[in-house]
């Protein structure tokens, strides 16, 4: 039977951009709440200037606190070489950089072009570390909210100077929600010819109410791994608009009743959506979780 792996990411791009500060404890029993739902890999993190992503301050305090009896993959987010640096003295299993598709975000998100990003990443790369996997996500793959679109070729150049560092993985992010089930098939389709063999996340936003459907069209693609929050919640302070990741339940529901395994908890989830609702003071975007699952099944059979 076929599987999907989800990245959990509420932890980190769920409530990087909440004006409601949680509390490290918090944090952390939003992540247990993640593992114990049966979660794998976890975002957990970023290693950022707190100045610019308050959210993110207590970094360093939330992975001293994480539950490390478990077969958990825990995630940080890294934009530069210092980040990357603290992962490591984290102890955390991944390292995920940041590269811009288009230069104004690269520049508002990390203070430089798409060039400036790519050597970033590259000198991450080349830092010999064997305790931490690293990777890659690719901001603004479908759009920009300041260049506008970002054509297929400059993507897949950006995608074969990354691959070139040999990055375990790499991520597709559609950090403004513009995505369509089209492009999102195109542009899979069009990466596995160049790189058939290197794993491909996709990471989406429900900005314009196309996360979902994306999200099947990459199961449809090919893709095996996809990031998600409880709640739908997420956004980006350094792009407009930038509301809602594809909420967990949502996709669990879709995926669970399409016969296809995850491994976490849709009633879990479904109660920790109703959790951080509750922890940030304002309804949560997550559809599920107000109409509840059907039939009463967490997994297929």
């Amino acid at each position: 039977m076929k599987s999907i792996e989800i990245v959990e990411v509420s932890p980190r791009d769920g409530i990087q951009n909440e004006a409601t500060l949680l509390s490290t404890d918090t944090k952390v029993e939003l992540i247990t709440r993640a593992v114990t739902a049966g979660a794998t890999r976890i975002e957990v993190t970023s290693f950022v200037n707190p100045k610019l992503v308050p959210q993110m301050a207590d970094a360093d305090n939330v992975a001293a606190l994480l539950p490390r009896d478990n077969n958990v993959s825990y995630i940080g987010l890294a934009l530069n070489k210092r980040g990357y640096e603290r992962a490591i003295a984290a102890h955390l299993h991944e390292a995920n950089m940041v590269v811009s598709a288009s230069d104004t975000f690269g520049q508002r998100n990390q203070g430089t072009d798409t060039e400036g990003t790519l050597r970033n990443f590259a000198a991450i790369m080349s830092h010999d570390s064997a305790s931490i996997k690293k990777g890659v996500t690719i901001t603004t793959a479908f759009g920009c909210p300041f260049d506008g679109e970002v054509p297929m070729a400059r993507l897949l150049d950006v995608v074969s100077r990354c691959v070139e560092t040999e990055p375990f993985e790499i991520g597709i992010a559609d950090t403004i929600g513009v995505a369509t089930p089209f492009a999102v098939t195109e542009r899979i389709d069009a990466i596995r010819q160049q790189h058939p063999d290197i794993p491909l996340r996709l990471h989406f936003h429900n900005t314009r109410n196309t996360g979902i459907a994306n999200a099947w069209a990459a199961v449809l693609a090919g893709a095996t791994t996809l990031d998600s929050s409880f709640g739908g919640v997420g956004g980006c302070p350094f792009a407009p608009n930038a509301t809602g990741n594809i909420a967990t339940e949502d996709l669990l529901f879709m995926l669970h009743r399409s016969g296809i395994r995850t491994g976490i908890s849709l009633e879990a989830a479904i109660q920790t959506a109703h959790w951080i609702e509750q922890q940030l003071g304002k309804t949560a975007p997550g559809m599920v979780m107000k109409a509840g699952t059907f039939p009463a099944t967490d997994q297929p059979a």
